[in-house]
């Protein structure tokens, strides 16, 4: 925090924690001027202290104030606010092209004769390189050694460039690979419920609020910290002091009564939480949790209910901090001065949640008794799809004919593995892994797995030879407490060896499958199934090899891992044959609730946490090992490099913004369904060898092996927009039965790759537009989703939904993202791909007034069609007008200065 406002509301009051004053800015104070907000969600109330922090008259108003205010009356508004995030949180996917953009930024002002050091972060950064650690070697005692070596073989170039960012920017700091995933790292050391900041040689005390370039930064939400995931374009700006105004949100209050039943996890909670909320409808809004049962939620399971709101669709699910947050920061190592100042300051704010408190006033809420949770897994292709694991086999043979495509008459089609004494088929699990944010940051559910292999190894079982186990913690601290309880032993034994400290398997990560398996796979067509412990499933981002993946406690991974196929229901089949020939069910390894806790108890101690953190910057010996150029406040690109380059966004920039201009003679680039993903549309995953990104890297001398994956090249603009549209299960409905990134040019209807299309038509001079269904964009906050559609040339998307994150991006990039109105679709227009379209207007657009596009049909027909624009604020108009938030940024900068 930099400034501060000038308070015409006079609410800056002072509070006193072990003899030292803090200065905050206090709610019960501006309740004389815009009325009682006692019963405001504790959410809203964050946004208000926000407001009335940097209340200076002009970007923040009391009318911002009033207007929070006022949404008590009916539970929503259609007023915006701006916001302020206290510091932004970054992983190195998202990180890497977000420092290029900095990086290209410093260039930009220098050419409209700024000064390079404007360009610099003024809220605190914090990157966890966590995304690009991979499975290569799994079910070893040197997997983890191994896979760090083969990390830093790849990705030298990259983690050289953030150590420079690191050097040459102010408030910007790396969390070295190897230390942890940034959400649990941030849960179990950045994080603080309340922060703090000298100002002006005063210290102020406010709320710890963040914006993180990863869509589950929602999970810090579990320890009472607003935060949610926004694109890198999004986070840039607000690291460089500019607020987002946003919408003030509708609220859904979510109780919880009851306690989890004896078997029960709290992934199965999370994932009957997600279907419950996919089904309200919750995109855009926040969800807040209430109730009795918050008595006894611990953090750890509030965080994994927090992590899944990208899932279920909301901005963020927002747990109050109370006397458990209280005592999860003591046991993570916080300072009890800290401690003790959130306590009062929450209270002091009117924000902190006791037993007695009165409920909030809600736009709408629902109720979950967690007596009533059962075991269940998600799958095959969405989060939200929880399917109860009592029957799951039978849900997969439905899925296995119907969505999966399989022919009935080839369902119990059987291959042999080259090289075995064992065949596979439809349904087979080669891939069981412990691994993200979501269920790592839990050691419940991780005691369970270990304790699910322990007595599965006294047992005498094994996970069945086709399958490839691993195991990621989400954090250092995870090893320490799994060794403390005697449980990492058995979980090497069973193959779940430590491979890295990383998201892996769940990003994408996963690894090469066993070649001979591969073959098999392959060459019968066979649907595999992976099963882990993740938060996403989508189509193609698991493994290339694997077309059904299904999210599930630790504990059920290793079970799976046991019984090696999705076809058997693993509540009544025999697991394996124990070591005096009896069969060994799913009750006999599960462990009771008692079994957990006291393992808990004994094995997790606040000195772990104080010891793994205290040097939490050094990193490994190969971290240290880095040449890093040093002394440059402008990056010296390398034209040479495959992983980071320059990227165009400010080549020609100007001082003032050029007209958009009408979009006439448009073609349709990707006529797309439903759920389109921003990994279909950016994919995280491998690179083939045949697509444009694999033969720009060949032509670049790189050879196969050292492709990488496409979220460590996010730093060069080359590969990534030759990536977009490019995940092998995407499917262009202008090529019925065709999957992967291809498309038609019109009017020759000559088939391609989309890159290649795109080229064509912008070497004509040709716009393009994509047009896709409802939740247009759902999944992780990937600017190069938004990136990569403005490079190949598109100038507007046209879908039924957006969800939250993609549709700012598009903004951000100034791509146009236009609604249709209900009742209209691609089907209803009947929509082939070979119509020509005119939008006009792009240079009076006002906040989500009504446009037309108008179609030309190839027989010469029209047809008007009435859109919604959804740039949705005046903030956003000027980003679109601008060309894109970071053009917005930059001119801004420049007259400033």
């Amino acid at each position: 925090m930099k400034t501060v406002g000038h308070d015409s509301l006079k609410t800056g009051r002072t509070l006193n924690v072990d003899g030292k004053t803090y200065h905050y800015f206090s709610i019960p104070e501006a309740e004389k001027t815009i009325g009682s907000v006692s019963r405001l969600p504790v959410s809203l109330k964050v946004l208000l202290e926000n407001v009335l922090r940097f209340e200076d008259g002009h970007s923040y108003s009391v009318e911002d104030a009033k207007a929070i205010a006022e949404w008590l009356k009916e539970g929503r508004s259609t007023k915006e606010v701006p916001f302020k995030p206290a510091r932004i949180l970054m992983q190195d996917f998202t990180g890497v092209p977000a420092v290029v953009d900095l990086a290209a930024m410093r260039d930009g002002i220098l050419k409209l004769k700024g000064d390079p050091q404007k360009v610099n972060p003024l809220v605190p950064v914090n990157l966890v390189i966590d995304h690009s650690v991979m499975v290569d070697v799994a079910g070893s005692p040197e997997a983890l050694q191994d896979n760090v070596t083969i990390e830093f073989e790849r990705n030298g170039e990259r983690y050289a460039f953030l150590r420079w960012g690191q050097e040459a920017f102010e408030n910007f700091s790396v969390v070295p690979p190897g230390t942890g995933i940034c959400h649990q790292v941030n849960l179990e050391y950045i994080a603080q419920a309340v922060w703090t900041a000298n100002v002006g040689g005063k210290d102020y005390a406010y709320p710890d609020t963040l914006f993180g370039t990863d869509s589950h930064t929602t999970m810090v939400n579990g320890m009472g910290v607003l935060g949610w995931g926004v694109g890198g374009i999004e986070a840039e700006a607000a690291m460089l002091g500019q607020p987002i105004a946003m919408l003030i949100p509708d609220v859904i209050g979510f109780k919880l009564v009851g306690k989890l039943p004896e078997g029960a996890t709290a992934t199965d909670l999370v994932l009957t939480v997600t279907q419950m909320l996919r089904k309200k409808g919750v995109v855009g809004k926040f969800v807040e949790f209430f109730g009795p049962a918050l008595d006894h939620l611990p953090v750890a399971d509030r965080a994994t209910i927090a992590n899944m709101a990208p899932e279920y669709g909301a901005t963020c699910g927002f747990f109050p901090v109370d006397d458990l947050t209280l005592d999860y920061l003591r046991q993570t190592g916080r300072e009890e001065h800290r401690i003790k100042l959130t306590a009062e300051y929450l209270k002091a704010q009117g924000m902190f949640r006791h037993a007695e408190s009165a409920h909030p006033v809600f736009t709408d809420t629902l109720e979950l008794n967690l007596e009533t949770i059962v075991p269940s897994i998600a799958g095959p292709k969405r989060p939200q799809d929880r399917v109860v694991l009592k029957g799951a086999d039978k849900a997969f043979e439905t899925e296995l004919t119907g969505s999966l495509g399989v022919p009935a008459a080839d369902k119990d089609k059987k291959a042999k593995v080259a090289g075995t004494n064992y065949e596979i088929g439809h349904g087979d699990v080669v891939i069981a892994a412990i691994t993200s944010c979501t269920n790592t940051s839990n050691p419940a559910v991780l005691i369970a797995a270990g304790l699910v292999a322990k007595k599965a190894r006294a047992l005498g079982l094994k996970p069945k030879p086709w399958v490839k186990t691993s195991l990621a913690p989400g954090s250092q601290v995870v090893t320490d407490y799994l060794n403390r309880a005697g449980l990492q032993a058995e979980l090497d034994a069973m193959g779940f060896n430590t491979v890295g400290y990383g998201c892996t398997t769940c990003i994408g990560n996963s690894g090469p499958l066993e070649d001979h398996i591969v073959d098999a796979i392959e060459g019968n067509k066979l649907v595999a199934v992976s099963v882990l412990s993740g938060n996403r499933n989508f189509e193609g981002r698991i493994s290339p090899n694997v077309r059904a993946n299904y999210l599930a406690s630790p504990p059920l991974v290793v079970a799976y891992s046991l019984l090696g196929t999705m076809r058997e229901d693993i509540t009544t089949t025999p697991l394996g044959t124990s070591k005096d020939g009896k069969p060994v069910y799913l009750k006999d390894i599960w462990p009771t609730n008692h079994e957990i806790a006291a393992l808990m108890g004994s094995a997790i101690t606040r000195e772990e946490f104080i010891n793994r953190y205290k040097h939490v910057s050094q990193g490994t010996k190969e971290w240290q090992a880095l040449k890093v150029a040093t002394g440059s406040e402008t990056y010296k690109w390398d034209a040479s490099s495959t992983y980071v380059q320059d990227p165009p966004y400010f080549q020609d920039i100007t001082p003032e913004p050029k007209p958009r201009g009408d979009i006439i003679g448009a073609r349709l680039l990707a006529l797309l369904g439903d759920n389109i993903t921003t990994d279909h549309i950016s994919p995280a995953g491998a690179i083939k060898e045949s697509s444009p990104a694999g033969k720009y890297l060949e032509e670049h001398g790189v050879a196969k092996k050292d492709f990488n994956s496409y979220g460590s090249r996010r730093g060069n603009d080359r590969v990534m927009v030759r990536g977009t549209f490019a995940n092998i299960r995407i499917k262009n409905e202008m090529l019925p039965g065709t999957e992967g990134g291809v498309s038609k040019h019109f009017p020759d209807g000559k088939e391609g790759s989309i890159y290649d299309v795109a080229m064509e038509y912008k070497k004509e001079g040709v716009p393009l537009v994509v047009i896709g269904g409802k939740e247009y964009g759902m999944g992780s906050s990937r600017d190069w989703a938004a990136k990569g559609t403005l490079l190949l040339g598109v100038r507007a998307v046209v879908a039924e939904s957006f969800e939250r994150i993609h549709r700012s991006n598009l903004v951000g990039m100034g791509v146009l993202p236009l609604l249709f109105e209900e009742g209209t679709t691609r089907k209803t227009l009947g929509l082939k791909g070979d119509e020509t379209f005119e939008i006009r207007g792009l240079d009076k657009i006002t906040p989500r007034m009504t446009m037309t596009m108008t179609i030309t049909r190839a027989d010469g027909s029209k047809q008007d069609v009435p859109l919604l624009c959804r740039v949705d604020t005046l903030d956003e108009v000027e980003y679109f007008r601008n060309g894109g938030i970071l053009q917005t940024v930059l001119r801004g900068m420049t007259k400033a200065a």
